[in-house]
């Protein structure tokens, strides 16, 4: 099994009240601030590309979808002109 080293280095910085919040979070998790840090932000780092790379239609939106790629119209005249060339 590969260990993926740890090689670099996130600096942030924040007020006093911040790190206390952290830290009294990551001593619930018995994990170590940065760890606590680094999971969290890895959790919620997912969370974001899956909300802005998925792409959720209403059911009458999906269903159109498919009749289009089903039955895809006919070209116009301007479609066909680019082929042409």
């Amino acid at each position: 099994m590969a260990i993926a080293l740890k090689d670099v280095r996130i600096d942030l910085r924040a007020n006093a009240h911040q790190k206390t919040l952290l830290e009294r979070a990551a001593e619930l998790k018995h994990v170590s601030l940065s760890s606590y840090v680094l999971e969290s932000s890895l959790k919620q780092a997912q969370m974001d590309l899956i909300e802005n790379e998925t792409l959720l239609l209403s059911n009458r939106d999906r269903d159109l979808v498919m009749s289009v790629l089903e039955n895809p119209p006919e070209p116009n005249e301007a479609l066909k002109d680019l082929f042409d060339d």
